[in-house]
């Protein structure tokens, strides 16, 4: 009786091509999933921060801003980019476009994302105890996936965000690039 162990030619071939057929399947999914993840943990921190400066306006009854900035210390110049990160700080003089000053206290500092751009209709977001500013913020976040993937954070007059795939007025979000 002939014993043989190990595998032969075809059954090599065999596991080889179905190894190839899974990595062709396996590469862009797992692309599609670290893009995803990285855009929903930044379009998350802006809404964790847009609910600190809700709650931290109500409780003293104050002006909180958010801004751009590229140092997360102080606001970049209007027109920045929100991918460079922002900070939220108590706007003692209630300037608008908001900028902070020395002697104005600094909240918090958020990362960058820079895994893509976000298009905003407005340089800075100010949240008051019981309103924001007239116009209702909405802020794009669009990566190499274009439009079709786009997310917009979308800050109604009262100050509440929600995420959505659309935009306030119901039309699809685009993507500059």
């Amino acid at each position: 009786m002939d014993r043989s162990y190990g595998f032969g030619l075809p059954e090599v071939v065999t596991a080889l091509a179905l190894c190839a057929c899974l990595a062709t399947w396996a590469v862009p999914t797992y692309r599609r999933w670290q893009l995803e993840s990285a855009q929903r943990s930044a379009v998350e921190q802006l809404v964790r921060a847009i609910h600190l400066a809700r709650a931290e306006a109500m409780k003293r009854n104050a002006v909180v801003s958010l801004c751009p900035s590229r140092d997360g210390h102080w606001c970049a110049p209007a027109g920045s980019d929100w991918q460079d990160g922002w900070i939220a700080f108590l706007n003692l003089d209630r300037d608008n476009p908001a900028v902070r000053e020395a002697g104005e206290p600094l909240l918090q500092a958020y990362a960058s994302w820079p895994g893509g751009s976000v298009e905003s209709n407005r340089d800075t977001l100010s949240l008051r105890a019981f309103a924001q500013n007239a116009v209702t913020a909405t802020l794009t976040f669009c990566d190499v996936r274009g439009s079709t993937a786009a997310r917009a954070v979308i800050v109604s007059q009262t100050g509440r965000p929600r995420i959505s795939t659309r935009t306030s007025a119901g039309g699809g979000l685009s993507c500059p690039r």
